[in-house]
């Protein structure tokens, strides 16, 4: 009896102890466990997701407020040049398409050198050919007189049917440039005269000085002055002959020849004659002719233009020596 009673709590406790070592280590293993999480750095695949997820959502482009996302994030993105029109379709228009480029040949930048030529020749710049007495200035200067006589002077027109005559001292004169200008004197008085310049003031004339007749000075003040402050410029005279005329000089042949402008309106600037398709322009003299030394243009036609940058061409006169010869032009009022 003694024996069974013994035996029966030894099973007992083997069976405890059977029982109670894998508990324990399940109970071990669950702190051990809890331990694990709770140390840092432990879960370390739990924190990194968080991470990974965001860089993702970083990669990703962000929905525009207002916009609303694809219902089925797997269709695919619409392509940029569906949705934004590339610069080449909408936002610059290919040149050849909308706005062709003129071709050199048809419209060119400059003409060519010829044709610039004649357009020079034909509308010369007035600025150019005004020379010293420019139109639309005023001059200021010293009235003196002399005694002009008949009225001729180094212009050469020859006597004058008017003594409202002047000479123009050599600055201005400008080898001949100022023969013939109407000119509008004014005194500091308040008088004024107009006369006409046919002849040269050389030293001591100073610029825009000018050597009035006596009847001219007289206008103006009392001869006994003596010097009178001035003003003066050029004018464009309504009265002048309907016609200008055309003088050879004398000596004047088919081998060479001198021509002078008589009645002009206006200051002549330059005289031309025909060379070789085009025109020359002859060399003016101190007496107010322009010279061909060559005979070239001799008898032909003349192109005369003023210091305005008008032009006047001249029919072919013939060669008369010392004879005044009319045409059918005259140049406009200014």
């Amino acid at each position: 009896m003694k024996a069974t009673k013994h035996a029966a709590p030894q099973s007992n406790r083997r069976r405890g102890l059977t029982l109670g070592i894998p508990l324990a280590l399940v109970a071990v293993g669950v702190l051990v466990l809890l331990a694990f999480t709770l140390l840092p750095g432990g879960g370390d695949g739990a924190v990194s997701a968080e991470p990974a997820a965001a860089s993702v959502a970083a990669t990703e482009p962000s929905t525009p407020s207002g916009v609303s996302a694809p219902a089925d994030p797997t269709s695919p993105t619409p392509s940029p040049s569906a949705t934004t029109p590339t610069p080449s379709a909408t936002a610059t228009p290919s040149p050849s398409a909308t706005t062709p480029t003129p071709k050199p040949s048809a419209t060119p930048a400059t003409p060519p050198p010829s044709a610039a030529a004649s357009s020079a020749r034909s509308v010369p710049a007035s600025a150019s050919q005004a020379g010293q007495i420019k139109p639309g200035a005023s001059y200021q200067g010293i009235a003196t007189s002399y005694d002009a006589a008949d009225g001729n002077g180094a212009c050469s027109f020859g006597p004058s049917g008017d003594m409202m005559v002047a000479a123009m001292n050599s600055t201005d004169y400008e080898t001949s440039k100022a023969c013939g200008a109407s000119v509008l004197v004014r005194a500091a008085n308040g008088a004024s005269i107009t006369v006409r310049i046919v002849n040269e003031c050389p030293l001591p004339c100073a610029p825009g000085q000018l050597d009035l007749s006596h009847e001219a000075f007289g206008k103006l003040a009392d001869l006994s002055v003596g010097r009178l402050p001035i003003t003066w410029t050029l004018l464009s005279p309504g009265t002048a002959p309907d016609t200008m005329s055309i003088r050879y000089k004398v000596g004047s042949s088919q081998w060479w020849c001198g021509i002078q402008v008589i009645g002009h309106r206006n200051p002549v600037a330059a005289l031309e004659v025909p060379a070789g398709g085009g025109w020359r322009q002859l060399t003016r003299t101190d007496y107010n002719y322009f010279l061909s030394p060559d005979g070239s243009g001799c008898g032909g036609r003349i192109r005369v233009t003023d210091v305005y940058g008008e032009q006047l061409t001249v029919d072919a006169l013939p060669v008369k020596p010392d004879a005044v010869q009319p045409t059918r032009v005259q140049f406009s009022r200014h």
